[in-house]
């Protein structure tokens, strides 16, 4: 039988889904789309229709498109005493970190715009196909796995922080926890939402019923949505970023967003550099390649690449000269000084989907009667870098999700994209290296140890070897050695196609669950 397409994904049921519509002859667009929804069953922490995300399409060997449906700040703050924003902690075990959920820390949704918009653009089934297999998983419900409960135990917090969240998603009560490994998540409401949806379509969510829920919940709880917001919300049809590098074309997320420029960057630095003769693994690889992040980092943040001046900074920090001062600094230092999840669909067409969605953790607001949780963007600590309520008003918001595609001289394309909040940039721009650098088949290229640098500390799967560790620990008084694969380091799931045998491959990050379906 003639081979549909590859899907790499974050959970059995999203790729199961996007391999259902392929084999009933669907293009990988109706596929992901399909995904997406299935995900914010599947995958409730990580993928909600109340975050927001990216889409890079390419249509078979044509255009490449970026559909921006990132959340977007409201168009008027009110008050810090008249907003409903506080911290909750989540429990890693050995540590824990504060996030700040309630009303107030949401941001404009784009996620049904961005489901209806591509759909328009890039789909070939109705809508109501699209949404069928989530529509089934919701009301049949799905068996939490281990992956999921880990999550889910993470941020309970907040997921049991008031009675319409326990009932979704389990819990005695606000000190007791969510629905563990084995148990099941039904979510009949969020099925009916997505045949209305289908019905009616996306002004159902934006100027109907559903908006105006929001809205008034917003104006007497805290919040800051108002239908303004939601009627004005626009998908950003944007081009991709596109560089040479590695014998290879990368197509990544344009600023405003972050992710795609900083993997750019980093691969600017590494011009004329040959990462294959300081062998894999070696001391001396794992040593340049911390300093590039090291300077990656430093350069986003001496750009003001965080903040949301990023697409004019984004300007200046490709700029042949300053790249030259960040390189030399690298080269003269030899020795070194949140929640997201990703689907990635070819197609035997060669159309080629990769597609990031976030909810932040999710900021315990359930729109009544939707089973839709919204976003906490406005309580990211990593997205919000100047400060908490100081975000400028009607803003496109920046991410680090960074959808790529990587199309070679033969046009072999390997799509990919990861979740993993600041490890994203490092954990795809290392996959890319051990692809392109070291041609390393793809799942051994996912697969393979990671390293991550950020403010001094040096994080790092230890799987390196001894006399790397050792080396590293003088080279870097601040590493942390990681004894196993940690969903720390991302969740790169990728897909590859060769036109010229019309050979598929494909590789999910066992990391974040991942899973691959050659359909």
């Amino acid at each position: 039988m003639k081979t549909k397409g590859a899907i790499a994904a974050g959970h059995p049921e999203t790729a199961r889904a996007a391999g259902a519509i392929l084999e009933e002859g669907g293009n990988a667009f109706d596929a992901a789309l399909a995904a997406m929804c299935v995900a914010c069953v599947a995958e409730p922490v990580l993928a909600s229709l109340g975050g927001g995300g990216f889409l890079l399409a390419r249509r078979g060997a044509g255009e490449i498109d970026v559909f921006d449906f990132f959340t977007h700040t409201p168009k008027r703050q009110r008050a810090e005493a008249e907003v409903e924003f506080f911290p909750v902690l989540a429990d890693f075990g050995t540590a824990t970190q504060e996030f700040h959920i309630g009303m107030g820390s949401m941001a404009t949704p784009g996620a049904v715009k961005g489901l209806f918009e591509a759909h328009r653009a890039l789909a070939s089934m109705p809508m109501s196909r699209i949404v069928e297999p989530a529509v089934s998983l919701a009301r049949r419900g799905v068996p939490i796995n281990r992956l999921q409960a880990y999550i889910l135990g993470v941020v309970g917090r907040i997921y049991v922080s008031n009675a319409e969240c326990r009932a979704l998603f389990g819990g005695a009560d606000e000190n007791d926890r969510p629905t563990g490994e084995g148990g099941e998540l039904r979510m009949p409401a969020f099925a009916d939402t997505l045949e209305a949806l289908a019905r009616e379509g996306e002004d159902l969510f934006y100027r109907g019923e559903v908006a105006r829920r929001i809205a008034e919940d917003c104006r007497t709880g805290g919040g800051l949505l108002s239908m303004d917001d939601l009627a004005c919300y626009g998908v950003e049809r944007r081009r991709p970023l596109t560089i040479a590098a590695l014998g290879a074309r990368l197509f990544t997320n344009p600023p405003p967003s972050s992710g795609g420029i900083l993997i750019a960057f980093a691969l600017e630095l590494l011009r004329g550099e040959n990462p294959r003769a300081l062998g894999f693994g070696s001391a001396a690889y794992v040593e340049r390649l911390a300093d590039v992040m090291a300077m990656t980092n430093k350069a986003r943040l001496e750009s003001r690449l965080h903040e949301h001046d990023a697409a004019n900074a984004a300007e200046t920090l490709l700029d042949p000269d300053l790249l030259a001062v960040y390189r030399r600094e690298v080269r003269g230092h030899p020795a070194a000084s949140r929640g997201t999840t990703h689907i990635s669909i070819i197609d035997a067409g060669g159309n080629a989907a990769s597609l990031s969605l976030s909810n932040g953790e999710g900021s315990a607001y359930i729109v009544p009667g939707t089973g839709i949780m919204l976003n906490n963007m406005l309580g990211e600590e990593d997205i919000n870098v100047g400060g908490f309520h100081q975000w400028p008003e009607d803003a496109r918001m920046s991410s680090m999700m960074a959808p790529s595609l990587i199309v070679g001289d033969a046009g072999d394309m390997v799509a990919m994209g990861s979740g993993g909040s600041n490890r994203i940039r490092t954990a795809l721009l290392q996959v890319m290296l051990n692809l392109r650098a070291f041609d390393m088949p793809l799942a051994q290229a996912v697969g393979s140890p990671r390293l991550h640098f950020e403010e001094g500390l040096l994080s790092i799967e230890d799987d390196f070897g001894e006399a790397e560790s050792a080396a590293l620990a003088q080279a870097f008084p601040d590493a942390e050695l990681w004894a196993e694969r940690n969903m720390f380091f991302g969740g790169v799931h990728a897909v590859r196609f060769e036109p010229a045998t019309k050979h598929f491959d494909g590789a999910g990050d066992p990391r974040r669950g991942g899973v691959t379906v050659i359909a």
